[in-house]
């Protein structure tokens, strides 16, 4: 059985992308029906960006992919789970996680890349 994910008036929905050893959350992003689509055709973490308002496939340019263990939905179907390997770093400012920081600001996650040296295209 397959469980329809209601991806509601805009066609998207959050997913959550968890380091599926750690547990640690590494980000939040958007998926359409295609980008889930796509996650699930290739094993590698797909979303739609807002503001660009494409499909991405998770570290297509800097290499920071992230490879699919399992997806999952949550209990209304409106929210997705990816549990992923992630090679690298999640996010795009360097750190593992996006989730690097506390509201008063103190760093307390790890920086693992340069990102500079990864988007220097960019």
């Amino acid at each position: 059985m397959t469980v329809d994910v209601d991806f509601g008036e805009d066609g998207l929905v959050p997913a959550v992308a968890q380091d599926a050893d750690s547990g640690e959350v590494l980000m939040l992003a958007y998926v359409s029906s295609e980008a889930l689509e796509r996650t699930i055709e290739t094993g590698r973490a797909h979303y739609y960006s807002r503001s660009r308002d494409e499909l991405w496939e998770k570290g297509a340019s800097s290499g920071h992919t992230q490879e699919i263990r399992e997806v999952r939905v949550d209990c209304d179907a409106d929210t997705l789970l990816y549990l992923v390997d992630q090679n690298v770093g999640a996010c795009h400012t360097g750190h593992r996680s996006c989730f690097y920081r506390t509201v008063e600001g103190e760093n307390v996650g790890e920086r693992v890349f340069d990102p500079d040296a990864v988007y220097d295209d960019e």
